[in-house]
């Protein structure tokens, strides 16, 4: 898990998607803060050099009413909004390693159960086979437990194509279409353990979801701030000089230009901003709500596959392992029937595959549950 999730990290295109949009942002943020350039102007009056009048003057743009600080506050939370956005696509990432990860052991280990049950399905047919020949069975019971042995070879070819299929998923998280492990180790019989419910709530306010519809209503809140203090007009200030040949001298030039706000107030853009901000509110509290309502579920998940792995391990196994052996030695002796032993084995097929179904759904439940908190997953 280790190497897999480090894999990952350093080989996932939309992790490194997310990165770019962060560092991106960073270059928005650096040309917020940019002061406006001067504007160098040139006037020639009349095309004859004895009346000429040549007039240079340098116009430069005065921001006022804190537009400046109020557009680089702005690109401060997107760089915020890219921050939490990262966070997210990384908890997201752990997470499906995580589960991928998982599918590969289970996969694994149904390989290990398959190739099991192939060895008991073969071990029932010599058994039938030699009973047959001494005389003690019938040829019909001989046929069945070839058929038997048949459709457990079906089943071991359609568990290696799964394991196939898990590996490839896996490897694909970290860009590598072909898988070159050749063995994912790890044990899934560890239960990832139950959160306690006081230390879930204490984390749900830093779930990388909320973290990024909060950094998103920040931003908001900050572009309806520069809306609003678009109200005050800027100021363009100039200085320059007339040069006069017909007078023959120069003349200073001090000009202040201010607009006028008859026509437009900016008032429908005060209007999309704020109405942008309220929308941004309520996705927050949609967020809030949609990961306590997630994580509750993920942990329900969780409890009630820890319950059904230890009622498998503790009881069910034990007994349908100790029901195909007794039956496997009675119809070895003559004292059951080849059905008995059929139904015993697939007793205990089902049992074991239910068993890797309870461990591979609470390793899923405990990912999902740090996928929405935003931890690392257990290594």
């Amino acid at each position: 898990m280790p190497a897999a999730l480090l894999l990952a990290e350093g080989g996932n295109a939309t992790l490194s998607a997310a990165r770019h949009e962060l560092a991106a942002q960073g270059g928005a943020l650096q040309q917020a803060r940019a002061l406006p350039n001067p504007e160098l102007q040139t006037v020639l009056e009349d095309t004859r050099r004895a009346t000429r009048s040549t007039t240079v003057q340098l116009n430069q743009l005065i921001e006022l009413g804190g537009k400046r600080g109020a557009r680089t506050a702005v690109a401060q939370r997107g760089e915020d909004l890219a921050q939490a956005g990262l966070s997210l696509q990384q908890a997201d990432t752990r997470a499906l390693v995580t589960t991928a990860f998982v599918d590969v052991l289970a996969a694994q280990e149904g390989l290990r159960l398959a190739d099991s049950a192939q060895a008991l399905a073969a071990r029932a047919s010599d058994i039938t086979a030699r009973r047959v020949t001494a005389g003690k069975a019938s040829p019909v019971e001989e046929t069945r437990a070839r058929v038997a042995e048949a459709s457990v070879r079906l089943e071991l070819n359609l568990t290696r194509s799964t394991l196939a299929s898990a590996r490839k998923r896996l490897t694909a998280l970290w860009g590598n279409a072909t898988p070159r492990f050749s063995l994912a180790e790890g044990r899934l019989e560890t239960l990832p353990e139950l959160p306690p419910a006081s230390e879930l709530a204490a984390r749900l306010a830093q779930a990388p979801t909320v973290r990024q519809a909060h950094s998103a209503l920040a931003q908001r809140q900050a572009m309806l701030d520069v809306e609003q203090r678009r109200a005050t007009p800027d100021v363009t200030l100039s200085i320059g000089m007339k040069r006069s040949e017909e007078l023959g001298r120069n003349q200073a030039i001090i000009g202040l230009a201010l607009p006028l706000p008859l026509f437009d107030r900016n008032a429908g853009n005060k209007l999309d901003a704020l109405r942008r901000s309220d929308k941004a509110s309520d996705e927050l509290a949609a967020a809030r709500i949609a990961v306590q309502t997630a994580v509750a579920a993920a942990t329900e998940r969780l409890a009630t596959a820890r319950l059904d792995v230890e009622s498998l391990r503790q009881d069910i196994l034990p007994g349908a392992q100790s029901a195909y052996d007794a039956a496997s030695k009675g119809f070895e002796f003559g004292k059951f029937a080849f059905l008995d032993v059929l139904d015993a084995q697939r007793t205990l097929l089902q049992a074991k595959n239910q068993y890797l179904r309870a461990l591979t759904e609470a390793q899923h439940a405990a990912a999902e549950i740090e996928r929405l908190l935003g931890a690392p997953a257990p290594l």
